[in-house]
């Protein structure tokens, strides 16, 4: 397929792009930053440039996963967070629909079903930790989490309108930089980033395979929404254990564990306060991230022996 790919030199875009070409596929790249994985310098927001690279390229679908993200808003007014995110979304909706794109696959955050009560719960008092499906309430608390969530209220809208097929993925963490959250172990942010894979993180390449997947089922699914983050080892049924002492939780499914952190100098969060259940994306997608926190403490481990 010929494949509009927004965000192309972006992180995801650095393993999404030579993914997609090594499965035959002819990637147009389209991003406001010049790479090798860029053809066409430019922004969503800007509908004519939109219209001219569907039309030239005769693009056959779509992966939108450009955006302005959450630390962007240091820099960045809520006009420009509408203008990309929001109408740029609603430029490529539309072109895709007008011009006969055959799919389309729109990436958006977990990060919109963190209401300001979860937020003030994992600050202290929280009696438990929060299960996270696609049916859960989304009361984003910032600028960000509020124009992604209106672009996917856009994607349902022209899909319903139109038939484009479109598949939201709500990704967890993946990206590089250091968690700026107040559970961030300061010395060591690959600890963090381990710990996160119990319940809040994926990697760059399952991030990009969970596009592949969604890009092939488009068609068969009409219109749908999953959270994409790495198998959580846990059941609702740990959620008071979760906020109490999740490191006795984790041992219990990890007998072992403490002893392979301990010869890091690594530690647990002590709190563990919400977890996103990504099993609907195992069941009507097709897709389950290879690594999680147990293949990454196998290959811990496997470096200590």
């Amino acid at each position: 397929m010929r494949i509009l790919l927004t965000g192309s030199s972006g992180w995801l875009g650095e393993s999404l792009a030579p993914r997609l070409v090594a499965l035959g596929h002819e990637v147009i790249g389209l991003d406001p930053v010049p790479s090798e994985r860029t053809a066409i310098v430019g922004s969503v927001a800007d509908r004519a440039l939109v219209r001219q690279a569907i039309g030239d390229h005769k693009v056959q679908a779509v992966i939108h996963s450009g955006a302005v993200h959450q630390p962007d808003m240091a820099r960045h007014g809520r006009q420009t967070f509408i203008d990309v995110n929001v109408t740029g979304t609603l430029n490529l909706l539309e072109e895709a629909a007008d011009q006969g794109v055959e799919r389309f696959v729109f990436t958006s955050t977990t990060s919109l079903m963190i209401t300001q009560a979860i937020r003030e719960g994992a600050r202290g008092g929280a009696r438990e930790a929060v299960w996270l499906t696609e049916a859960a309430l989304c009361e984003p608390r910032n600028i960000y989490g509020a124009t992604k969530l209106a672009a996917e209220s856009l994607c349902r809208v022209v899909n319903l309108q139109t038939g484009l097929p479109v598949v939201v993925l709500r990704t967890s963490r993946f990206f590089p930089e250091a968690d700026d959250m107040a559970h961030a172990i300061e010395q060591s942010d690959a600890n963090t980033k381990a710990n996160e894979l119990l319940y809040r993180r994926l990697t760059q390449a399952d991030a990009a395979e969970a596009h592949v997947a969604a890009l092939d089922k488009a068609p068969e699914l009409g219109f749908d929404i999953f959270i994409i983050s790495a198998r959580p080892p846990f059941s609702p049924d740990d959620a008071e254990d979760l906020i109490r002492d999740a490191p006795a939780v984790v041992e219990r499914y990890f007998p072992g564990y403490r002893e392979i952190y301990n010869r890091l100098g690594w530690t647990m969060f002590a709190s563990i306060d919400r977890v996103y259940d990504p099993s609907r994306a195992a069941e009507r997608l097709g897709f389950v991230c290879k690594t999680g926190f147990g293949e990454l403490l196998a290959e811990l481990k496997a470096r200590q022996d």
